[in-house]
């Protein structure tokens, strides 16, 4: 059961996160209805993050907006992790360049996990949000971020997503075989695994900071990244070269 207290850190990250996607203030009506909460637990957070000082409150229009607190509260970690490269900006170029949805993914524990996401502008196509999680051995971008570890570390984590999930046991053998075969190609291109008909193009990029591994990856219709793969791969290769 969860507790009220991460109940209530899981609602400020959500409101944030929704901000970012609508950019544009919200009322209290908006948030609720958005993200299903309470009206009188959704009043509650939002009180909390004006108190704070991360929203502004407008009483004409009883709308909320996050303050520059937000924007200055990370801004050192795209730097940090990536050097020279401001990854934000040249994903959304890539997503605008290819039509495609652009995808940053990280390990997180026994999981891959959608650190940031750029929709494409598409009328249909993949949608995951930021922070969604994928089987780390059982998604192609999780396959690809194990191809970057030493097979000791492979089978120690296997070893745990076999105890913790016993009904999807993963083969360390075989899942040896096609992160060789992932090495060896310098890329993954997973299809259909998650849904029918989508797939996802994605490389490793170099080692960043502290230790941090990082994938890249276009993710759309199968039958777009089959007939663009060449030019896909070429713009991802180029966003390795420019953190090397």
């Amino acid at each position: 059961m969860t507790s009220p207290a991460v109940k209530s850190a899981q609602r400020v990250f959500e409101i944030l996160e929704y901000f970012d996607r609508a950019r544009r203030p919200l009322s209290l009506k908006d948030i609720c209805h958005q993200l299903s909460y309470p009206t009188s637990s959704g009043a509650m957070v939002l009180k909390s993050l004006v108190v704070l000082g991360y929203l502004q409150y407008d009483r004409a229009s009883r709308t909320y907006l996050p303050t520059m607190r937000i924007a200055v509260l990370g801004d050192w970690v795209p730097n940090t992790l990536f050097g020279g490269m401001n990854i934000l900006p040249l994903m959304k170029a890539m997503r605008d360049e290819t039509g495609e949805t652009v995808v940053l993914g990280a390990q997180s524990d026994l999981y891959a996990h959608y650190v940031h996401v750029e929709h494409s502008h598409e009328p249909l196509h993949y949608a995951p949000s930021p922070g969604t999680i994928r089987p780390l051995a059982r998604s192609g971008i999780g396959q690809l971020l194990l191809s970057g570890l030493p097979r000791r570390d492979v089978e120690l984590l296997v070893r745990r997503i076999n105890i913790a999930d016993p009904d999807h046991r993963i083969d360390v053998d075989a899942l040896a075989e096609d992160l060789t075969t992932i090495r060896r190609q310098g890329f993954v291109f997973s299809r259909s695994l998650f849904a029918q008909g989508v797939g996802m193009v994605a490389v490793l990029l170099p080692q960043a900071p502290f230790g941090r591994r990082f994938a890249l990856g276009l993710a759309g219709p199968v039958e777009q990244l089959d007939r663009d793969l060449d030019d896909h791969l070429r713009r991802l290769r180029a966003a390795t070269e420019t953190m090397a």
